[in-house]
């Protein structure tokens, strides 16, 4: 667990410098989309991940180790979302981003721990196209839920779903980091 968690931090201190990079270059421009949007935008990230898993070649410059960390940054600004509800415009300082921004991940790493208590890492058995197909199969769910109004009558809610596909995209960095290292 030591080195899962190294890693996964290392993982997360490159989303949140992305993260911050992306607030200055761009402002809090997301807070307008609606989160079936953003549900669309990781859709699009993970159906790019299987094609290029699919067709072993991508022919734009950012590889599925990106596609991935967008992924995470992608579930924490739905989680945001989801908190806070939509805006009319960006209505957000960097500041205030970062500090939303923290609050998800930390809670999303704390989610890792528990899962890897209980599941004892099995993810690290996986592959990592398996890992990107239990993301897309989380995202239809998702859409299922958001076309049901949010409501579920026994299953995990939106916010679950996206912390696991943050945890999932996490941990796909992290054995494609191991994967480099050997």
């Amino acid at each position: 667990m030591e080195k899962t968690l190294a890693s996964y931090k290392q993982i997360l201190d490159h989303c949140r410098d992305v993260f911050y990079k992306k607030m200055t270059d761009y402002g809090a421009s997301w807070r307008i989309l609606r989160p079936i949007s953003l549900t669309d935008q990781l859709f699009i990230k993970a159906k790019r991940i299987r094609s290029i898993q699919e067709k072993k070649e991508n022919r734009i410059a950012e590889g599925i180790d990106t596609e991935f960390s967008a992924i995470f940054n992608y579930s924490v600004m739905s989680l945001i979302q989801l908190e806070l509800g939509v805006a009319e415009e960006p209505d957000l300082s960097v500041d205030e981003a970062m500090k939303l921004f923290e609050q998800k991940s930390t809670g999303i790493l704390k989610l890792m721990k528990d899962k890897n208590h209980d599941y004892g890492e099995a993810w690290r058995d996986m592959r990592i196209s398996s890992m990107t197909d239990l993301i897309l199969v989380k995202l239809f769910r998702i859409k299922q839920i958001e076309d049901n109004n949010g409501k579920t009558s026994i299953s995990e809610g939106i916010e679950s779903n996206l912390m696991d596909i943050a945890n999932y995209a996490v941990f796909c960095q992290i054995l494609m980091l191991e994967q480099n290292e050997n």
